[in-house]
């Protein structure tokens, strides 16, 4: 429990930040009570020997365990749906990439190499945010993906549909172990969790293995769009 109790205090930090980002009016005693038991279970998994601080593991897993909280309440607006979607895929992207960001670079890499892979990291988690933002907007009730909702415009509805087809083709490049996870994930409205699972991955590498992803993704988009 000691490391709970010294950390306890990022509950709180956690929970407003996730509260602003999805701009719903939410209690935020119950995003904290969803994590602190997300605090709670990090300090049960913790594993030193990774290379990640426990802070910033326990970071992911309480935002991680206030999204699933919100997701579980009672239908959500589509709007908050739209913007947990996109926190969620951000974080996903960051988590996958934390380890490496805690490793020590490689020998000779200087501060232009470390500025590009900033500017890398930075465009993989907007990418991100962007697949999560819009896939989560274009999901209908029942699941499946639509290209104009009540409250979108015409001109919303096509640049939906156009981007839906880029990132579409752009997973098709993909590894094909890659392109599974973010397609079920992404298109097919699948958990992250059971498509690891499925594919026989740890929680660990899926997450590396989709931040890899999204990278190229990024990559791909930048390409076609410019």
């Amino acid at each position: 429990m000691e490391r709970f109790n010294a950390t306890l205090d990022l509950v709180d930090i956690v929970a407003r930040q996730v509260g602003r980002a999805i701009g719903q009016n939410l209690e935020l005693e119950e995003l904290l009570s969803y994590g602190r038991e997300g605090l709670l279970d990090a300090a049960r998994r913790y594993d030193a020997d990774r290379g990640v601080p426990f802070r910033a593991y326990a970071n992911y897993r309480v935002r991680g365990a206030i999204i699933d909280g919100v997701r579980s309440q009672a239908r959500l607006p589509r709007r908050t749906y739209e913007r947990l979607s996109a926190v969620e895929a951000g974080d996903r992207f960051s988590e996958g990439a934390a380890e490496d960001a805690y490793s020590p670079p490689p020998p000779g890499h200087s501060p232009v190499e470390a500025e590009r892979a900033l500017a890398e990291h930075l465009a993989g988690m907007a990418t991100a945010m962007a697949v999560g933002l819009v896939t989560g907007a274009a999901r209908g009730d029942d699941g499946e993906l639509t290209t104009l909702v009540a409250s979108d415009d015409p001109e919303a509805a096509t640049a939906r549909a156009e981007l839906l087809a880029l990132v579409r083709s752009a997973i098709d490049d993909l590894a094909p172990q890659e392109a599974e996870l973010v397609r079920r994930h992404y298109i097919e409205g699948e958990r992250f969790d059971a498509v690891a699972q499925d594919l026989g991955l740890s929680k660990s590498w899926a997450s590396r293995l989709h931040t890899r992803a999204i990278k190229r993704l990024a990559r791909r988009l930048r390409s076609a769009t410019g």
